[in-house]
């Protein structure tokens, strides 16, 4: 949602991503994952992650490893575009891109990324996906 994905095929038994972020574009709502642990690898810019609660700034060369359960979310709050590395293990989380992805060719890309109309298909089908958005951070599982 607003991000660019880029899925990387992998042999082994988790999934890897590159991902690209414009400044300014926030993250998915708070989440976790019950089964996937997840790490994101911070490749050029900076990423602003809240983790359980903790707001911290991360750098290009710096990564946060989340083991499943842990709440999370991030933004790009830099002046300019970052780009990351995405870990989810074991495989399996690809399927959430290629369920909600807009290819970046099409026309108005973003902002059919972002619509009202993305944003509820997200939402109501997220946990599907194992990917468990929490509006209310006191109600961590």
């Amino acid at each position: 949602m607003g991000h660019g994905i880029t899925p990387v095929p992998t042999t082994g038994d988790y999934d890897l991503a590159i991902g690209e972020t414009a400044p300014g574009v926030p993250g998915p709502p708070p989440h976790h994952h019950t089964q996937f642990a997840e790490l994101f690898f911070v490749l050029k810019g900076e990423m602003e992650f809240t983790v359980n609660g903790e707001t911290r700034l991360l750098r290009e060369g710096e990564w946060v490893d989340l083991p499943p359960n842990t709440l999370h979310t991030f933004r790009n709050p830099g002046p300019g575009p970052n780009k990351w590395l995405n870990l989810h293990s074991p495989k399996g989380f690809h399927a959430f891109f290629h369920s909600f992805g807009v290819p970046a060719t099409q026309e108005n890309a973003f902002r059919e990324s972002v619509s009202e109309t993305m944003v509820a298909r997200v939402g109501s089908l997220a946990a599907t996906f194992d990917m468990h958005i929490v509006l209310e951070p006191s109600r961590v599982a």
